[in-house]
């Protein structure tokens, strides 16, 4: 009885913590792209209107919503500082630590104490 929750519990926080990861990588892509268009805008080269748009789909959509529930529950630990990076930054390490450390530790104790 044990074994299938202990199973569900590691598997639970694997996905998690590749939802709030992969978020974080698209988040991290998406900054880096803005800053590249934004420095050859600064160096006068033109942009394509492609290049320069964003590309979001309903998979890069989804992951941001899911990340977003996800780490929710840490908005009021996080204050809202005026750097996005860091923001993003801290509600991902509480998430992996929440998410990752707890339910996997959460997990070891369900299958030691049976």
């Amino acid at each position: 009885m044990v074994g299938p929750l202990v199973r569900l519990l590691r598997i639970a926080s694997f996905v998690i913590c590749l939802i709030v990861i992969g978020s974080f990588v698209v988040f991290a892509a998406d900054q880096s792209k803005a800053a590249s268009g934004h420095q050859r805008e600064e160096l006068g080269e033109k942009l394509s209107t492609s290049s320069s748009a964003k590309h979001e789909n309903g998979f890069h959509k989804a992951l941001e919503e899911t990340a977003s529930s996800l780490t929710s529950p840490f908005s009021g630990i996080v204050s809202s500082s005026s750097s996005e990076w860091a923001d993003r930054g801290i509600k991902l390490l509480l998430a992996l630590l929440v998410y990752g450390f707890g339910l996997g530790f959460l997990a070891r104790l369900l299958r030691v104490r049976v």
